[in-house]
């Protein structure tokens, strides 16, 4: 299951048509799952915090968010969604494809912020709380959004891509633009690393492996992941492994055993033990607790 599958899993709304990629997803930690871990995609995405508070990491900066947040993360970024000291959070995905607001004629939009945004985060800022000057304006495009998509009325992707329009004019209206938190080859390499865990977490993986992928040799490479990430790469690997059983063990009946396996895990005494480990209870104590 690669990251695109784990939030496509967990969809409690119908999509819209594949024409207009535009798509919501109500999600909740820990009801859902218990975190989002570090992955990146080509479309754009807000999350709308709408009940609790929790942590949002975007390239590796990682903010505490409350109720009523919005969090903006462009084409590429790196980011991650996790619980706060176990706090219940609610929010919405909003996720769309910045080719749905582009014109095949290179117009001054296309040309001036969506084409940049789509390859560069020049967003001002990622996060806009209710403090923020232009915090009124964009909640109220993304509720107007959230509304019409209640009830879907004829015409409108026209009403929808008009909001965006108007939502994307506050942003960009002060003409400041953001500079990476680190230095941009390293994020590259680390999407790289972090593309390669989600496609393949459910094989064996080696740090040879690894190394090789990214043109490093294994003692750069091992040297180079605990610099920019804080952890070891088998550490990294294990957790997202894991992160991966928590959520099959909610989605699925699957025993504990094809799940460790179906992870990536060999040793099911191992999983066990760091399933444990990470979240202070065997994988069967929260499959049941978490299913109450």
């Amino acid at each position: 299951m690669n990251i695109s599958e784990y939030q496509n899993y967990q969809e409690k709304k119908a999509h819209f048509d594949a024409s207009f990629p535009y798509n919501t997803y109500p999600c909740c930690i820990p009801q859902d799952f218990p975190s989002v871990p570090l992955h990146w995609h080509t479309e754009m995405e807000i999350i709308y915090i709408k009940k609790g508070c929790g942590l949002v990491s975007i390239d590796l900066s990682s903010s505490l968010v409350n109720e009523g947040d919005i969090i903006f993360v462009t084409p590429g970024q790196l980011h991650e969604i996790a619980p706060y000291e176990k706090i219940r959070m609610e929010y919405e995905t909003i996720l769309f494809d910045l080719s749905m607001l582009m014109s095949k004629n290179n117009d001054l939009c296309t040309t001036d912020f969506w084409l940049p945004l789509r390859h560069s985060p020049i967003l001002a800022k990622n996060i806009y709380t209710s403090t923020d000057p232009k915090y009124g304006k964009i909640s109220y495009w993304l509720d107007q959004a959230d509304e019409i998509c209640k009830t879907f009325p004829p015409a409108y992707p026209l009403a929808i891509k008009s909001y965006l329009f108007a939502l994307f004019y506050e942003l960009f209206s002060d003409g400041n633009a953001a500079a990476p938190k680190i230095p941009l080859p390293s994020l590259e390499k680390l999407k790289i690393i972090i593309k390669y865990v989600e496609n393949h977490y459910q094989e064996k993986i080696t740090i040879e492996q690894i190394a090789s992928h990214c043109d490093y040799s294994p003692s750069h490479f091992m040297k180079f992941f605990k610099h920019a990430m804080g952890i070891s790469f088998i550490s990294y690997l294990n957790d997202y492994r894991l992160m991966m059983a928590a959520r099959l063990l909610l989605a699925s009946d699957s025993s504990v055993l094809s799940i460790a396996q179906e992870v990536g895990f060999e040793n099911l005494s191992y999983f066990n033990r760091s399933f444990k480990q990470k979240f202070q209870m065997s994988p069967r104590v929260y499959r049941s607790t978490a299913r109450l």
